[in-house]
C-alpha cells in the first residue's frame, strides 16, 4: 500500500495538482496537508491531521464506487475526520469556492477545540 500511495503522489491528476498547490507549505489556516496519505486501509487524496479534515476529488470512476466510497467515509468519521468530497471538474472550475469550504471546515474543527 505505501508503494501504492507514493505513485499516487507522483501521478496526480489536474484536480489534485491545483489543489495541492493551494494546500501545501501551511497555506490554509497555517495547517499542514498531507497527500495520499493512508488512514488504516484507505489512501486519502488530502488529510490534515490536525483538523481531522480529509478532502477527496471524486472523477467520473466514482459514479461506480458509491457503497465503496460510503463505507470509506464511514471509516474516517468513526475516527473522528471530517470528509469533504469535490468532483475534479469542481476544483477546476471553482477552485476559490472550494477552498473556501475547506477553511470554513478547518475553522468548525478549530471552533470545536479540536486545535488552538
Amino acid at each position: 500500500m505505501l508503494n501504492f500511495a507514493r505513485n499516487l503522489r507522483q501521478n496526480l491528476t489536474d484536480a489534485e495538482c491545483l489543489l495541492w498547490s493551494h494546500l501545501r507549505r501551511r497555506q490554509v489556516a497555517g495547517l499542514k496537508f498531507r497527500r495520499q496519505h493512508m488512514i488504516g486501509p484507505y489512501i486519502c487524496d488530502f488529510v490534515c491531521p490536525e483538523a481531522a479534515v480529509v478532502v477527496e476529488l471524486d472523477g467520473s470512476q466514482h459514479l461506480d464506487a458509491a457503497s465503496y466510497d460510503s463505507r470509506r467515509d464511514s471509516f474516517l468519521r468513526e475516527r473522528g475526520f471530517r470528509v469533504l468530497r469535490f468532483w475534479n471538474g469542481q476544483v477546476l472550475s471553482e477552485t476559490e469556492s472550494i477552498m473556501e469550504t475547506i477553511f470554513e471546515a478547518l475553522h468548525r474543527k478549530e471552533m470545536d477545540g479540536r486545535f488552538e
